[in-house]
């Protein structure tokens, strides 16, 4: 079994639009259209992160973060690199 893959997320609740926005460096940026309030943000990225990489919503959790922009969440089921490849994540250039 796969360990949990860890991912940091940068979270701006309240949109317009949900949806990826891009990434910051090595952080993820997604746009949620839930209120910051009573969890419905948190819940609100884990359905996003679960549909974004084809997974049932218990595979992602919120495990850092609960009451920040800046989260940590978990996602079960998959591999770092199958993370990176499903969310676009940029590949950093290796110097050798």
């Amino acid at each position: 079994m796969t360990p949990p893959v860890r991912l940091a997320v940068k979270v701006v609740p309240g949109a317009s639009r949900g949806g990826l926005a891009g990434w910051l460096g090595d952080a993820l940026k997604l746009r949620v259209t839930a209120p910051p309030e009573r969890g419905r943000a948190n819940a609100a990225v884990c359905a996003l992160l679960a549909e974004m990489l084809s997974l049932p919503g218990g595979c992602v959790r919120v495990v850092g973060g609960h009451g920040s922009a800046r989260k940590v969440v978990e996602i079960d089921r998959l591999s770092a690199a199958e993370v990176d490849a499903r969310l676009g994540r940029p590949q950093h250039p290796t110097g050798s």
